[in-house]
């Protein structure tokens, strides 16, 4: 292309990027690419004359070449597939036509910020920088599956897709599947070097981040993803070097992390889950180090936690929703630290039932921070709960044994249940004296301690086999010595329990 082939406003961009220059269209500083379809030829830059410019566009010894270029309307597809770009490309606040052609191609890095463009096909990009589309108003697919980038990628407060009609938002279909519409952002198996900064994000669609590589932090603080009855977030076997940080991130749809990889934060901080009908957020067999719901609005739909793996969990109880799923779930430690009747409730929202593991996961955070008396009561419940799973029977069996002793977890009302027997055996034999076996050699008849030798096995002080009980109240000695068997036997385990924490 020759340079005489060229618009007045296509020379003004020739000249400028052999030396590196910017070149800026707009009329005012504050002035947005929304109006540019409208632009006259005075702002208006063909794509073939950008392509030209950076495949074998004129350079100057000592100068650095690039493309930097504000407020203009570019026409025509921007195709630079499979192409080795040596400049930087620098399109901010510009208005572009069509999709550009990205695919495969290599480029030091692409600044897109605050344009205006119908979408982005950009496949195994390679960037060997930054990749920015910060600002930007992308209606169409962003595809970046497999994109190689060394350095960032920014997307902060960009807005991809288009919003949902009124009467999709209002009746949303849960039939309705992601393969039924393209994902609008599209970083399925990327790698990216550092972070990826997208506060502040609107996404209308879902948001494709399966088995992508992220060196530092994911960052959706601020943002909001709205797919109403399908996936919002969809970002399976993720792995990230430290956080993701999804504070007062609003998802209207499920948010989906399973198997992913998150060693430091998971910040749910102050956030809004809500996939009604369906899972709000899907997080399980990950591993992740720190779970942060503080102060989250209550989630709407189902949590899966199955399988996870958490050094420690921040969340109160009003966060859960109806139903969760947190059969295998782990956790080191469980704050703010709550009474076992606050926490106890969620156990009972399990989809499956009654899950034994759930309840000694509790139990061992409690026991963790010393909180024995807390542990003991979740142990108490899962027994509770472990009999309405029983027949009539054995669960006849187990009210019996709740309320004697509390499944052996309340050893001071065995001592209770053990005083009560006592004075009741003191009363009735004090009444009727059972008879001496050998009239001659037995010692002087002592109600009262003639029921201790019947209640306490080890201890003997004479009187029990001395004396002989007649009638019904023979029937009573036996029920002293079977009650004092598994009351004492009770208070025993109570007390080596204590010891052994000591």
């Amino acid at each position: 292309m020759e340079i005489t082939d060229l618009t007045p406003a296509e020379r003004r961009v020739w000249q400028a990027f052999s030396l590196g220059q910017g070149v800026d269209f707009r009329e005012g500083a504050d002035e947005g690419p929304e109006a540019g379809a409208s632009w006259g030829p005075e702002r208006t830059i063909r794509a073939t004359v950008i392509r030209t410019l950076l495949v074998g566009g004129p350079v100057r010894d000592g100068e650095i070449a690039g493309l930097k270029l504000t407020g203009a309307r570019i026409t025509g597809r921007l195709d630079l597939a499979y192409g080795a770009i040596d400049h930087p490309v620098r399109l901010r606040s510009c208005h572009l036509e069509q999709p550009p052609q990205l695919y495969g191609a290599m480029i030091r890095a692409l600044v897109l910020s605050d344009s205006v463009l119908p979408g982005l096909s950009a496949a195994t990009l390679r960037v060997d920088g930054v990749l920015r589309i910060t600002g930007c108003r992308i209606t169409g697919p962003v595809r970046l599956q497999g994109a190689k980038v060394t350095g960032a990628f920014f997307l902060d407060r960009a807005e991809l897709g288009r919003p949902a009609a009124a009467s999709d938002v209002a009746t949303p279909n849960p039939a309705h599947n992601d393969a039924a519409e393209e994902p609008v952002l599209q970083l399925n198996h990327a790698e990216i070097g550092t972070d990826v900064w997208a506060v502040g994000l609107v996404a209308h669609g879902q948001f494709r981040l399966d088995g992508a590589t992220v060196g530092g932090q994911v960052n959706l603080e601020d943002a909001a993803l709205h797919a109403p009855g399908q996936v919002a977030l969809q970002a399976e076997t993720v792995s990230i070097g430290t956080d993701l940080n999804g504070l007062r991130l609003h998802s209207h749809g499920q948010v989906v992390l399973s198997g992913s990889r998150i060693p430091r934060h998971l910040n749910l901080d102050h956030a809004r889950l809500s996939n009604p009908g369906g899972e709000a957020l899907s997080a399980d067999s990950c591993v992740v180090g720190e779970l942060w719901l503080r102060e989250a609005a209550p989630m709407v739909g189902t949590v899966d936690l199955r399988r996870s793996q958490l050094d420690f969990l921040h969340v109160l109880p009003d966060a859960w929703p109806a139903q969760v799923r947190i059969d295998g779930l782990s956790y080191r430690t469980l704050a703010p630290h709550l009474s076992a009747e606050q926490r106890l409730p969620l156990l009972e929202r399990e989809a499956a039932g009654y899950l034994p593991h759930a309840y000694e996961q509790l139990a061992t955070a409690y026991r963790g921070v010393g909180d024995d008396a807390a542990a003991r009561a979740v142990q108490l419940a899962k027994l509770r709960r472990h009999r309405s799973t029983l027949t009539w029977y054995t669960r006849l069996w187990g009210h019996l044994q709740d309320v004697t002793v509390g499944y052996g977890f309340r050893p001071l009302r065995a001592a209770g249940w053990l005083l009560l027997l006592l004075l009741s055996g003191t009363a009735a034999f004090a009444f009727d004296h059972p008879r001496p076996l050998k009239p001659d050699e037995a010692p002087d008849f002592h109600a009262l301690v003639y029921t201790i030798d019947l209640l306490l096995p080890i201890v003997s002080f004479g009187q029990e086999g001395a004396f002989s009980p007649r009638g019904w109240y023979q029937w009573l000695a036996y029920l002293l010595i079977v009650a004092g068997w598994i009351l004492t036997t009770t208070i025993a385990a109570g007390i080596s329990r204590a010891l052994n924490r000591q």
